[in-house]
Formats: C-alpha cells, structure tokens, sequence
C-alpha cells in the first residue's frame, strides 16, 4: 500500500503538469519571479486548478499514513486487518484524488475524505496497540 499511494502521487503529478502547462500557454501566462504564483495560477480553469491541489493534498495526510505503515511493517504488525486498513486508506485516496480531479464536487469529496480519516485513524490506533 506504501508504494501504491506513492505511485499514484507521482501519476497525479504528471496529470497535473500535463494540463497545467498546455492550460498555462493557452491563458498566455508568462512565468514572471515577481508575481506571486497563486496570482499567475489563478487564471487557470479550475479544473487545471483543481489537479494541483489534490496533487498537494498528497503531501498532508498521506505523510500520516506512511509513518503509522512503515512502522507497523518494522514491528512485524503489517499483515491482516493493518494491511487491509492500509489497503483501504489508498483506495479512498485514490477515490478521493480522482473525485476532486474530475468532478470535485466537495460533499462527496468530503465524505470520501473523512472515510479515510477514520480508516487511517483505525489503522494509527491498531499501531499503537501493538507497541504499548
């Protein structure tokens, strides 16, 4: 699940470039140092916008995840529930980085974000059960 959800972040990085950058010559955005980014970026569609974003989104809660699965893999603890929970925590983020990339309607979006709060919750507490 580690190597899936990293993956997944460098495809998202490529689909974020591979519409940002034609979304950038077609807006006619000229890379200036000293204009603020989100000045320059906020003239993209926001379906450009909006791969960018989850693309950073990979880098907030998803650091968590990796932590709490590294450490359940170094105590031995990541088979059975932990690696199901792992599983699921990547497949709701793929879920979610998909949503929010194509539809990016916020109420689901939500939901499938809390989903994987819960599940990577649940997979922090199984962790430290089995330390303590």
């Amino acid at each position: 699940p580690v190597i899936a959800l990293a993956v997944w972040t460098h495809l998202m990085w490529f689909w974020m470039y591979a519409t940002r950058i034609p979304a950038m010559f077609a807006a006619r955005i000229k890379l200036d140092p000293n204009v603020p980014n989100g000045q320059l970026l906020v003239r993209l569609p926001p379906r450009v916008r909006w791969k960018a974003d989850n693309y950073n989104h990979l880098f907030e809660q998803p650091t968590v995840f990796y932590a709490v699965a590294l450490a359940l893999a170094v105590m031995g603890q990541g088979s059975g529930i932990n690696a199901t929970l792992a599983w699921a925590y990547v497949g709701l983020r793929i879920a979610h980085s998909t949503w929010q990339a194509l539809v990016n309607n916020i109420t689901v979006r939500f939901a499938l974000f809390v989903l994987s709060a819960l599940t990577l919750m649940a997979l922090t507490c199984s962790a430290a059960r089995a330390l303590f």
